[in-house]
Formats: C-alpha cells, structure tokens, sequence
C-alpha cells in the first residue's frame, strides 16, 4: 500500500492571499476614487500653467479678461501651425514658454514674426531659445522673483511702476533696446525693435518688436492685482488689436520635423529639453548612492564562515518547525514526517533494513509478526492519508506513540 498525502499546502491559500492584499487593495481603490473625483470636480476650470482659460492660482484666466475687456481679442493656440499663421502687423503674440520648442519650431516661429510688423512677447525665454528667437541678446544668471522698479524710458514701465519681476535676465548690444526692471544691472524686461517690413517701407507701418519677459508671474491670476502687474501686462499685451496666446505643447507635430539628419537628433532634441539643474542633480543622486554603497558596504573581502554563538536545543527547533507547520496548516506535510520518522524507528526494533523501511510489504508483515493481537489498522496507521484536522493530527500523533512503546515492550 502506498502513501497519500495531498499536495503541500505550504502555498498560501486564496484566503490568505486575499487576507495578505485586501489592505493594499481598499488604499489602492480609495486612492483611485479620489483621483477620479477630484479630476472631475477640477477639470471645469483649469486648462494648465498660464493658460487664459484656467482660473486657478497659476492660470492667466484674469489678464485675459482684462484684454478683452479693453477690446482685444484673445485667441489661443496650441500649435506652431496656428501660432504663426495668425501672425501680422495689428497682432501681438505670446509665447508661454519658448524653450520648449525645439530649435526647428524656434527657426521657424522666428522666421515668420521677423517681417511681420507685430509684437512678440516671450515669457522666461531662456539659452536653449534666445539666440533663435532674439538674436543679438545672450542671458545672464537667473534671478528670484521680487519686486522691481523700471530704471528705464520704457513708456510702459513707466506706466507700470513697480513689478514683480525675476528670473531670466538679458544682456545685449542692440542699439535702441529699452532694459528695464534691472537685477543686479541686468533687466528682467528687454524690448527690442525690428526693422520694418521692405513691402511697408514708406506706408506708415510701424517696425515690430521683440518683448522679452525674465517669468511669467505677473500674469498669473493670484499676482496679477499686485504692484503695477496688471498695467504693465496689459500694455505690453494690448499694444495691439489681436493678441494670439502660444500654449506650446510637446505634442505638437511640428515637434518632429526638421530634424538635423543625423542618429542621434532625437535624443539631442531631448536632452536639450532638459534643464541643466535636472541634470547636475541626477549626478548627486548618483554620487550619493555611491556614498552610501560604499559607506554599508561591511564585508571588503571573502566571506568568512562563523560558528554559531549559541546552540539551539531540539525541542525548540521541532517547537519552531511545529508552528510553522501549523501557520502554514501543513497537516500534510507534519502528518508525513511524523510518520516517516516513527517508520525509522519501528524498523531498527523491528530489524528490518533501512532501506526498506518505507516499503509497506516489508514493515507491515514484520510489525504484525511482533504483535499479532493488536487491534490496530497499522496499514492506515503507518501509510495512511493526510489527517483532516488539527484533532485528527494529535491523534495520530498518540497512536504513533503507543504503537511505538508497545513495540519496543513486547
């Protein structure tokens, strides 16, 4: 007769499982269900970073309400496409963040503003965007955002007064330029001319201009109120009768195009999208793990075999082994060294080989020969299936026990 035993149950069960995950499982579900919510409560109002459309703290919903009300028109665009082919003389065109574009879109924007006769206002315009969309201006060091007075002939500025102004500041040679709201002797705001258009020489048409703006924060609704904000941003955006609000994206088609031809364009054209201090910071993140790999690791050499400190008596171990037995509710797996182990010892009483003490035609005949009165059904005793409780198992284990004494006093 030959032993059947269950599978091992050392796997958890679905029930464990679910005990084990349900935790993760309700945060994950409650997280979600906020998420959802809260985007659906939120979606109404806001459209993103300085958008004209969106009334939140960073939104620029205010300054183009104001615009409007002074009888500019306000047109979004959220691609080079739409962007350039609303450009002209009577138009002003804002772009909320040139160094986004790639320097293909720069060339390209660049290329139709120049003759158009109208006013370009770059926000924050920085390296990666200057030399393309105003020649002849390089930048210095950023500066904070703070509050700034216009040292400058600027008819706007003047206006204005003080604003809060900062970030990028410009340094050029072109003569003509007007440099206001200067940090440390840089401007903050650089108004640069060009030249009028040939086809409009003689007709009266003014020359367009370049505005360059070191941040956009002025135009952000929760600032708008402060200092001269709103007057200098809407004389700045209302020279003209149009204004045109350049959202650019990085999911604009025109993204793509005009590559350089070379392999690796596309990951230059991404690097380049990258700020400097992403990058500076990457590296002491890198360094730091390092450090500390270096700092925990402990063993320099090959590892070394030690002795245990103390010893372990048996009946903690089968203790040990035991509960884990029983957390795990392997009764098949107890049942089975159980067995096995009183198999071993019977055997030896019983002189049959060790080899062979497992086979039930070589024990069972000899353990009935021993005590052939006995009552007991040793097949099922000895190869018999895997308890079905707890109780059953101390059960086993009882009989085990007095068939074993029995033996070794008959």
């Amino acid at each position: 007769m030959t032993s059947s035993t269950s599978p091992t149950s050392l796997a958890p069960t679905p029930r464990q499982i679910w005990n084990r995950g349900r935790g993760l499982l309700v945060a994950f579900l409650i997280l979600l269900t906020a998420g959802i919510t809260m985007a659906a409560l939120r979606s109404g109002d806001q459209h993103g970073r300085l958008d004209p459309r969106s009334a939140d703290r960073y939104g620029s919903r205010a300054a183009a309400e104001l615009l409007k009300s002074s009888g500019v028109s306000v047109d979004v665009a959220g691609t080079l496409d739409e962007a350039t082919a609303a450009v002209g003389p009577d138009t002003t065109l804002l772009v909320t963040d040139p160094d986004l574009l790639t320097p293909h879109q720069q060339r390209t924007l660049h290329a139709a503003t120049a003759p158009s006769g109208g006013r370009t206002v770059l926000l924050g315009a920085g390296a990666p965007s200057i030399s393309e969309l105003a020649p002849g201006v390089r930048t210095d060091l950023p500066a904070p955002v703070g509050v700034l007075s216009p040292e400058c002939s600027l008819p706007a500025a003047q206006r204005a007064g003080k604003v809060e102004l900062g970030g990028e500041r410009y340094v050029t040679r072109l003569a003509g330029a007007d440099a206001c709201y200067r940090n440390d002797g840089a401007p903050t705001l650089l108004r640069i001319e060009r030249p009028a258009p040939a086809a409009d020489n003689g007709s009266g048409t003014e020359p367009g201009d370049t505005v360059l703006l070191g941040s956009p924060d002025l135009l952000y609704n929760d600032l708008l109120d402060e200092q001269g904000n709103a007057s200098l941003a809407l004389q700045l955006l209302g020279s003209r009768p149009h204004l045109v609000w350049y959202l650019p994206s990085l999911s604009d088609a025109s993204a793509t195009e005009g590559g350089d031809g070379g392999g690796n364009s596309g990951e230059s054209r991404f690097l380049e999208l990258i700020p400097s201090g992403w990058l500076w910071g990457a590296f002491q993140l890198f360094l730091a793990a390092v450090l500390a790999a270096v700092w925990r690791a402990r063993r320099l050499g090959p590892l070394v075999s030690e002795r245990l400190p103390v010893a372990i008596r048996a009946s903690e171990s089968a203790e040990g082994r035991a509960r884990l037995y029983r957390k795990a509710n392997a009764r098949d797996r107890a049942a089975t060294v159980l067995r096995s182990a009183a198999r071993d010892r019977l055997a030896s009483l019983l002189a049959v080989p060790p080899t062979e003490a497992h086979r039930p035609d070589a024990l069972l005949p000899a353990l009935s020969a021993r005590l052939p009165t006995t009552e007991r059904d040793l097949s099922d005793l000895l190869f018999g299936p895997t308890p079905s409780d707890d109780a059953a198992l101390i059960s086993l284990v009882d009989q085990l026990d007095a068939l074993e004494r029995e033996v070794r006093t008959s």
